[in-house]
């Protein structure tokens, strides 16, 4: 098969793969985008950190648009987390752009192995309590939830354009936290991933990073069609199981991280 041909192909592959991870887990699974960009198609780092971020926010956005269809989406709290993640992501990028390459996938390892943790032990829908957001819909949101809010979506921002990732693994703990049910924080979380994500790959390209349009839309394309896949088999998997399976799978890709990375910091 021409090496062209099969570079493609697995493109759109590894664009499946985050896809249907993002639509089973509804949040976390996009984190494998830039180890297989980086590893897999030998994208360098900073490329693969803003193509991460652009594939993930678009395919957020298709799965955001279905959910507002569907009238799953809190905008009210999902408007005031995603403008403070959107003021923080331009800084996030920014600061990416200024550390070395192995230290970024390093401290990337470290976050996808904290990331399964929270997968591991993820709460169940029974388990979720009352915050300060639960009366959303019911009248005016209090000043903690604006807090809860402002704080999560900040530091969603600032992952989100340091490392390219999608910060659903913040969003939606961060919205259960508040009293959004879990169904209405997976839909509002998908929608906050995708503007947080616009604001973070303008900036990117603001700085003068190159977006290769066709590796890029191949690997969306992949994304589109993983996530409406992970989105229908989510209802016939277990929940509980599905997690401790993405949980497992990201410890071994963050070992395979810092194993690549580690002779940087041992002197030779």
């Amino acid at each position: 098969m021409d090496s062209g041909l099969s570079y493609e192909l697995l493109d759109v592959a590894f664009g499946m793969i985050v896809g249907m991870s993002l639509g089973l887990t509804g949040g976390g699974g996009s984190i494998f985008a830039v180890p297989l960009l980086t590893y897999g198609l030998g994208v360098p780092v900073g490329l693969a950190l803003g193509l991460s971020l652009a594939s993930v926010g678009a395919t957020a956005g298709f799965g955001a648009a279905l959910r507002l269809r569907a009238r799953e989406i809190e905008l009210q709290a999902g408007f005031i987390f995603s403008i403070v993640g959107m003021v923080t992501a331009p800084v996030g990028a920014m600061i990416g752009h200024r550390i070395a390459p192995a230290i970024l996938l390093s401290a990337f390892a470290v976050m996808m192995g904290y990331v399964g943790i929270r997968m591991w032990r993820k709460r169940t829908e029974a388990a979720v309590r009352p915050g300060p957001c639960a009366t959303q819909g019911h009248g005016k949101l209090t000043a903690g939830c604006y807090a809860v809010l402002s704080i999560a979506g900040a530091a969603s921002g600032l992952l989100s354009g340091l490392f390219g990732v999608g910060g659903g693994f913040v969003i939606v703990p961060s919205l259960l936290y508040a009293g959004i049910t879990i169904h209405r924080a997976v839909a509002t979380s998908l929608m906050v991933i995708f503007l947080i994500s616009v604001s973070g790959v303008i900036a990117n390209i603001v700085q003068g990073q190159h977006v290769p349009v066709r590796v890029t839309s191949l690997f969306v394309g992949g994304c589109l069609v993983g996530m409406l896949a992970g989105s229908a088999l989510r209802s016939r998997l277990s929940g509980s199981a599905l997690q401790k399976m993405f949980a497992i799978a990201m410890w071994f890709v963050a070992l395979f991280i810092l194993a690549k990375n580690v002779s940087t910091f041992v002197p030779h």
